[in-house]
């Protein structure tokens, strides 16, 4: 079958492909990622990271995706199937999970990022993409990406890279971009000790976000040339990147250029929720009165798969056996039964018993807080069961010693911590 010739002026994203990148674990969610992928871990009451990303390209008009997955990736293809099952085939349109399957080789899974495109490279020639978006599919963020496609053809580049504004003294977590006055990289630094400044900011430095966009054929021609190379590490930031800097037309695409913002967003928003403290984090602050990340905004929807469920209940009002929430996100299914929420997410089906009280807490789904407990700074994984009368957040040493703590005080509680008790 001939594949559908792809549109050659703007709107570009309708000749694109988006190609995610899912595989890795984000070991440093710990627990959280025992049994899933870190894009499949739950955000923001009722979605998965990897739905920020997925819908970035969907309200970007980007109709033909590829998601690569590898670690653990049962939850995440689950999620897909489920949720992201709707694009047509009959109108140009084509969602494929591509898990790592040794397709090349035998003994050979993904070895890198870059690595996960090339073993796809058969698949994505059928489609035809004029250009090729590779994405991330683990951070928190709203974009457009079309307006990135359309910097990278009116610039003429070899690559696009998505970049982010950071504090020159933060820089160093960072893979930095050195540019000059017209955008164009003049050099690639991973994680360097003396990060360079932006020109005419110099407490500011340019940090990719790991998002690139290509024409297509010459993304292919750099990918086949990089994996004949036996030192190479199969890696888009270590690797593909830097010879282009070096050998081609590298140019910086700004953020703020193409962040969706509504109008209560004052700031563009980006946020690695790859640490337990930084994914505490980024969900607590979705309870602010006016919070960082808009998810109202019904002009750029995040998509997610819904469950079927019934309302979320509150029940009994007595004075010390009170059903509420406060500064809370209370998804459906949840039975807040005479307790107390504050400043909190309590994702699909979750429970909390009578005269328990809960505060700043990230409750994942069909997770159930036993009466009289009370609970401040934690995370819970999905299905725990709290007894009756436990207490976490109150006593340092005491949490340390039985759950998952970190280093801000936040505690990550799993049913094999509860089970150990």
């Amino acid at each position: 079958m001939t594949a559908a010739k792809t549109p050659l002026g703007p709107p570009y994203a309708r000749g694109a492909m988006a190609f995610i990148l899912a595989g890795g674990r984000g070991s440093r969610l710990m627990e959280l990622t025992d049994r899933r992928a870190k894009p499949a871990v739950y955000f923001g009451g009722k979605s998965r990271i990897i739905d920020f990303t997925l819908s970035n390209a969907l309200n970007s008009g980007v109709r033909r995706i590829g998601v690569a997955t590898q670690y653990k990736a049962h939850s995440l293809i689950r999620h897909m199937q489920r949720g992201w099952n709707f694009f047509r085939s009959g109108s140009n349109e084509s969602f494929d999970l591509l898990p790592a399957s040794q397709r090349i080789s035998e003994d050979a899974w993904y070895l890198g990022t870059a690595d996960a495109v090339f073993q796809n490279i058969d698949i994505i020639e059928d489609y035809a993409p004029r250009h090729m978006i590779i994405l991330a599919g683990d951070h928190i963020y709203k974009m457009d990406y079309e307006q990135m496609l359309a910097q990278h053809v009116e610039s003429g580049a070899d690559v696009t890279v998505g970049c982010l504004e950071v504090p020159r003294a933060e820089a160093h977590a960072f893979g930095v971009m050195h540019i000059d006055e017209h955008d164009r990289i003049i050099d690639f630094l991973e994680k360097p000790a003396d990060p360079p400044s932006m020109p005419g900011r110099s407490d500011v430095s340019l940090a990719s976000m790991g998002i690139y966009v290509f024409d297509t054929q010459y993304l292919f021609e750099r990918l086949r040339e990089d994996a004949a190379d036996p030192n190479s590490a199969r890696d888009f930031g270590k690797d593909i990147i830097p010879a282009i800097v070096r050998h081609g037309k590298a140019v910086a695409h700004h953020f703020a250029r193409s962040c969706v913002r509504s109008a209560s967003e004052k700031e563009p928003y980006w946020r690695d929720v790859g640490t337990v403290d930084a994914y505490f984090e980024a969900n607590i602050d979705l309870t602010d009165f006016v919070p960082a990340l808009d998810l109202y905004d019904h002009n750029w929807p995040i998509s997610t798969y819904a469950e079927v469920t019934p309302p979320a209940k509150f029940i009994h009002d007595e004075n010390d056996r009170r059903g509420c929430a406060v500064s809370s996100l209370v998804s459906g299914g949840c039975i807040v039964s005479g307790a107390s929420v504050r400043e909190s997410l309590l994702f699909t089906g979750v429970r909390v018993n009578s005269y328990s009280e809960v505060q700043r807490a990230v409750i994942l789904p069909y997770a159930e807080v036993g009466r009289s407990s009370r609970l401040k700074n934690v995370v819970l994984d999905r299905g725990v069961k709290i007894p009756e009368k436990l207490v976490v957040g109150e006593d340092a040493e005491l949490d340390a010693a039985r759950f998952r703590r970190t280093e801000k005080g936040v505690c990550l509680i799993t049913q094999s911590m509860i089970d150990r008790l």
